[in-house]
């Protein structure tokens, strides 16, 4: 099922079939960088199948970001429920294969997801859990119109929370 459009990308929900594309992303230990470790093809599958739980339990969750000119899936972006200081936050999150870094795929994908989260979701408030030394990760969220917010140990680490909420 599509999800989002936007100039150069398309947006759907997982399928079983996107496990090689994934796993090629989450394997990889560059990409992987600000993880505990790189995704086994298991953790990979179970990533696919949390998400799919989400898009019924929430409406929502990771999505495959895909080419509109070749259908290559080539990274993941959506929004999920995150626990930051003990209240459940909207995170948008975005892993793209590293082949493509630097096209502004992610931007493009998380404007997309952003506005998504406002205006279908009706949220007020989106963040991004960001690893302090992940500049990549802080750059997509800062051109995006996230600010930092504060610092919050997530995921059993201190991360950097930056967020933006509807009305700015």
């Amino acid at each position: 099922m599509m999800i989002l459009k936007t100039k150069n990308l398309y947006l759907r929900e997982y399928q079983n079939e996107d496990l090689p594309s994934l796993h090629v992303i989450f394997s990889d230990a560059e990409t992987m960088k600000y993880y505990p470790a790189p995704f086994s093809i298991e953790k990979t599958r179970k990533w696919i199948e949390t998400n799919q739980n989400r898009y019924i339990q929430d409406g929502y969750g990771l999505w495959s970001v895909c080419l509109k000119d070749t259908n290559e899936v080539i990274g993941d972006c959506g929004i999920t429920k995150q626990q930051v200081d003990g209240k459940f936050e909207a995170e948008i999150g975005y892993h793209i294969n590293k082949k493509y870094w630097g096209k502004g795929y992610a931007t493009e994908a998380a404007t997309s997801c952003k506005e998504f989260g406002f205006n279908q979701l009706g949220l007020n408030k989106l963040i991004c859990i960001i690893d302090p030394q992940n500049k990549q990760s802080i750059r997509v969220a800062e051109k995006i119109g996230f600010l930092f917010e504060k610092e919050a140990f997530v995921f059993n680490k201190l991360h950097n929370i930056y967020s933006i909420t509807k009305d700015q």
